[in-house]
């Protein structure tokens, strides 16, 4: 009977010391805020989702992993660039992790796909990479900290119009941002004097370009005006710098995506002189520019940040920054709320967040690829002030 007794109170302990352990773990669990960064870490983009990866872990070394008394945890997860797998790992980040905000996205349709489930969900997805403008309209509860490709285009063509440039061909990669860039670019030209002679496209998943830049160069525009996704422009500018565009007295421009920090040392001296328009350089010449590149490379063998691993950086700061104004509430709403019109300082600059649009505000820089300390950098030598997409209503 004694021994019955006993059993039966342990039995009856257990039966508490369940549920207590549960809302112990569920007690501690509240302590912690996870972030689920969905990289391109494998395939063509895998440089993309490395970059953004690297920037994000950055911020977090700087800045400490506690935020208004929680802890932070930085999930991350490769979605081999994949909108499918995109749209299946940030349901399991959300259902099975519960995470306060998504992160990443480094094309277009990777962002599109979990669109649905950010505004199901009322979870806030950061937008890292993809530039296309329509984004931010797909669901409430995206906010950019990247770019976008009108937003980036408009100020190269207030430049070409001011030297002398009259007739263009416009050549991008036939994706989002792409179709994004060629309208705007023929829009900024076109209201300035100039005029598109043909837009060209080239397969997103295409590298090889001769047949295009051919059919550029026998058009014998002014300028050539070229966009690619950063990871591709290695190969693309290879083959500009073969196909003689320059030599034919045609000039190269674009957006900075073209000549993209992570690559542009490959390139070769060929590229010296070619003027884009972007928002972020590594030679960007401020003091926190200049520390966030030295303690990138310390941190990553050397790799230079480009605009990828800056937008990583600075997306990582603004879901900090939210956390700070809500008291670690994480309620999907209130973070979005919160980041609604924040002003951060940041390696590329000051920048904002539209709270009209929740889309990204910030300086549009004029470059000129120059060599410096033996090294190609994106020299900046004009800048356009607080730049709206110009798309957005």
């Amino acid at each position: 009977m004694m021994k019955r007794r006993l059993l039966l109170a342990g039995v009856a302990a257990g039966a508490f010391a369940v549920p207590f352990a549960g809302m112990l773990t569920s007690a501690v669990a509240q302590e912690v805020v996870k972030i689920g960064l969905i990289a391109t870490l494998t395939g063509p983009q895998a440089s993309s989702g490395r970059q953004k990866v690297a920037g994000a872990r950055l911020f977090m070394a700087q800045n400490g992993d506690t935020i208004a008394g929680k802890k932070i945890e930085l999930i991350i997860k490769d979605d081999t660039g994949v909108a499918d797998q995109t749209r299946r790992i940030a349901q399991e980040l959300i259902v099975n992790d519960k995470v306060a905000f998504l992160a990443g996205f480094s094309l277009t349709p990777l962002a599109l796909a979990v669109a649905p489930v950010i505004t199901q969900a009322k979870v806030p997805a950061i937008i890292m990479t993809a530039g296309t403008s329509v984004i931010t309209e797909r669901s409430p509860y995206f906010v950019r900290a990247s770019f976008t490709l009108p937003q980036q285009t408009i100020p190269i063509t207030e430049w070409a119009a001011k030297n002398g440039i009259k007739t263009a061909v416009s050549l991008v990669s036939d994706y989002g941002p792409g179709i994004d860039a060629q309208d705007a670019f023929k829009m900024g030209l076109e209201a300035r004097g100039g005029k598109v002679v043909e837009q060209i496209k080239a397969p997103l998943a295409n590298p090889e370009f001769a047949a295009f830049l051919q059919r550029a160069k026998d058009l014998k525009p002014d300028a050539l005006f070229l966009f690619v996704p950063a990871p591709t422009a290695g190969s693309l500018m290879r083959q500009v710098v073969d196909r003689g565009i320059s030599q034919a007295g045609i000039k190269v421009i674009g957006t900075g995506d073209i000549t993209d920090d992570d690559q542009l040392n490959g390139m070769g001296d060929a590229v010296i002189g070619l003027t884009t328009s972007h928002f972020y350089s590594a030679a960007h010449d401020s003091p926190m520019n200049k520390k966030f590149v030295a303690d990138f490379k310390a941190a990553n063998n050397n790799l230079r940040p480009n605009f990828i691993g800056v937008s990583g950086y600075d997306g990582m700061h603004l879901m900090y920054e939210a956390l700070k104004k809500t008291n670690g509430n994480t309620d999907g709403t209130a973070l979005v709320e919160a980041m609604k019109g924040m002003k951060l300082e940041s390696p590329r600059g000051t920048f904002s967040i539209d709270p009209a649009t929740r889309d990204i505000v910030q300086d549009v820089y004029i470059r000129k690829v120059e060599r410096k300390d033996g090294e190609l950098y994106n020299i900046e030598f004009d800048v356009v002030k607080d730049v709206k997409d110009p798309t957005h209503k």
